[in-house]
């Protein structure tokens, strides 16, 4: 059975493209972008468990 390891991360206004670019090269997954109560983004990835890409 596929296991997944979790990642959580505020996403800054201007530069949310590049992080998540960077994000996905490592094996990131973007799961769910949700809109925390300061009006910032928060992203929540997975990847498969012990996956190590762009390390």
């Amino acid at each position: 059975m596929q296991q997944w390891e979790y990642f959580i991360t505020p996403l800054p206004l201007h530069t949310p493209a590049a992080i998540l670019n960077n994000l996905g090269k490592q094996g990131w997954e973007l799961v769910q972008v949700i809109m925390n109560a300061d009006g910032g983004s928060v992203a929540y990835l997975k990847r498969p468990l012990g996956s190590e890409a762009g390390s």
